[in-house]
């Protein structure tokens, strides 16, 4: 028992002075090498200072009016932020309008939105905005009272404009696309059209106010399905959608098949069409690239099933290139997403990414400082070394040419200045033999004093 305590009492003292021993080794190092270190730290500086900083853990998104579709889809994303460790808050606005304004406003802080497809119509007016891509389809929706005309034998789409028409509010999606629509078929603006909110136009024709509305709007939005299943209200058939799909390049052709909407009632009676644009993910361009990296894998997982009008892998997609597609985008869609998000959660996953862009051009620049130290410091030390041989051989001559048996206690001193000045020396391992025979030097140096003053050289 008393052999295994000082057995266990022998390790940790070894344990301890080696632990000693390497902090006095560092040390000695730091007090050495101190312009290395002075230059690896400011290595260390410039390249934390030129790395990606770390993403946002709070981004602002809007909404747009209240009851439409992206309110819902902005809950879903807000809920998968909130899953990866960052608050999505979500802004009401008063609609595409005004989102496009926001965004483009870089005291806002604002940083993304749901826009309309064919709102903007130039590279131009796209300016200061970047992409994400599409998500879906917001078909322009048309309906009108079934009384109005008993059977379904529209000939026109605006065969009912002569009736009070809902178009949607000022600076609404619904309305923007209503008076470019009504624009391309020269139809003038007059008294039947009512700039009504899609809310309110459901309101108004349930109350009679208006015998048709427009809406441009998701499939599953509150209002669009109000619309659906009011039994006093029929979809229009756009019986041109392939000329204006041609004419506005942003619309897309879609189908709504025969008793899809109501089966029970056979609700379209027929097989019809109308046009759509796209939802699409729109950003300020400082958006961090970890957080539109988030953005892109809410959108893949929200909106990348099957839908009523979409196929299943669709969305997300660059279908609308008036708006620029950020690198970012780009990059998600030609090669998905980092195969670290596989394996790890965002967070980590991103910490990791900026991690090595960070340590890569350290270690590049680290290592062979890092390699030199102990040649650095060993030069140094040998410097030192050779400085006390210099001096002895300017006193061993200084000895020989000019011996005073007077001055000898002169030239002892100046013997003991030297080897206290050896002695102060911090000499790492691999020196101890040039250490050494440095001492020795002195000391033959120190005997040839005594020799001197006996006469004997």
């Amino acid at each position: 028992m008393d052999s295994f305590k000082h057995e266990v009492r022998d390790h940790v003292v070894a344990a301890y002075e080696t632990i000693l021993d390497e902090l006095k080794t560092l040390w000695q190092i730091a007090r050495e090498a101190w312009l290395l270190i002075l230059l690896l730290i400011a290595a260390i500086s410039v390249v934390i200072w030129i790395a990606k900083p770390a993403p946002p853990t709070h981004v602002l998104m809007a909404t747009g009016v209240p009851g439409g579709l992206y309110e819902e889809l902005a809950k879903q994303y807000a809920a998968f932020f909130k899953k990866n460790g960052v608050t999505l808050e979500l802004v009401p606005s008063k609609g595409a309008e005004d989102n496009i304004k926001r965004l483009k406003d870089k005291k806002d802080k604002l940083q993304a939105a749901f826009i309309q497809g064919g709102l903007l119509t130039s590279r131009q007016q796209a300016k200061g905005l970047l992409s994400l891509g599409s998500i879906d389809y917001e078909p322009v929706w048309v309906f009108y009272r079934r009384s109005m005309f008993p059977v379904d034998d529209l000939k026109h789409h605006y065969d009912f404009l002569d009736r009070p028409v809902a178009i949607g509010g000022l600076g609404s999606g619904t309305h923007l696309h209503t008076l470019r629509l009504l624009e391309l078929t020269h139809i003038k603006l007059n008294d039947n059209f009512k700039t009504l909110t899609n809310e309110e136009s459901v309101e108004a024709f349930k109350n009679g106010t208006v015998d048709a509305v427009v809406m441009v709007d998701g499939i599953d939005s509150k209002n669009v399905q109000a619309m659906i299943n009011d039994p006093k209200a029929r979809l229009a058939d756009f019986t041109r959608a392939e000329a204006f799909a041609r004419l506005l390049p942003f619309y897309h052709v879609v189908s709504i098949p025969e008793g899809s909407l109501n089966l029970a009632r056979n609700d379209p009676s027929k097989t019809i069409k109308t046009i759509a644009p796209t939802t699409n993910l729109v950003i300020d361009p400082t958006m961090h690239p970890a957080i539109q990296l988030l953005f892109l894998q809410a959108a893949e997982k929200i909106n990348g099933g099957r839908s009523f009008l979409v196929r299943y892998g669709e969305f997300p997609a660059y279908k609308d290139s008036i708006i620029e597609e950020s690198d970012v985008a780009k990059s998600f869609y030609k090669n998905g997403a980092p195969k670290l998000l596989e394996y790890m959660p965002f967070w980590l996953a991103e910490f990791l990414d900026r991690m090595l862009i960070l340590l890569l051009p350290l270690v590049a620049f680290a290592y062979p400082i890092m390699r030199s130290m102990p040649g650095y410091r060993a030069n140094r030390i040998r410097s030192r070394i050779n400085e006390v041989y210099g001096a002895l051989k300017l006193f061993e001559q200084e000895l020989e040419d000019h011996f005073d048996p007077s001055q000898q206690e002169a030239y002892l001193q100046k013997i003991d200045e030297l080897d206290k000045k050896a002695q102060n020396l911090r000499v790492p391992r691999s020196l101890m033999s040039e250490y050494y025979t440095l001492r020795t030097t002195i000391d033959f140096v120190r005997n040839l004093i005594g020799r001197f003053s006996k006469g004997e050289a």
